[in-house]
């Protein structure tokens, strides 16, 4: 099944900055192969469901054996079988409306 994510990872490191983790999960994302796009507060995701779930995973597997004591990750998981549609449909929909 397909489905589009949008993931947040935040982990708890001590530090005031976890750019490195970010990075980190992104490039586990990236390595998917699956279109990823980076924004300001989380990473959009589209594709195979189970692919998704694993890479999540192996983010959290990741963290913590960098040192991360805890991660909190937050998913908002769509799906549909009435049709195919990417991250970039649904911004390309709102776009049409707002011309």
């Amino acid at each position: 099944m397909n489905v589009i994510a949008d993931i947040c990872v935040v982990p708890f490191t001590g530090e005031v900055s976890v750019r490195r983790e970010v990075a980190q999960a992104h490039a586990i994302l990236k390595a998917t192969g699956l279109p990823v796009n980076l924004h300001g507060y989380g990473t959009n995701i589209e594709g195979d469901f189970d692919v998704i779930m694993s890479a999540l995973k192996e983010i959290h597997e990741v963290l913590h054996a960098g040192g991360a004591q805890r991660i909190s990750t937050s998913i908002r998981l769509g799906s549909r079988i009435d049709k195919e549609q990417s991250v970039q449909d649904k911004i390309d929909a709102v776009q049409s409306e707002l011309s």
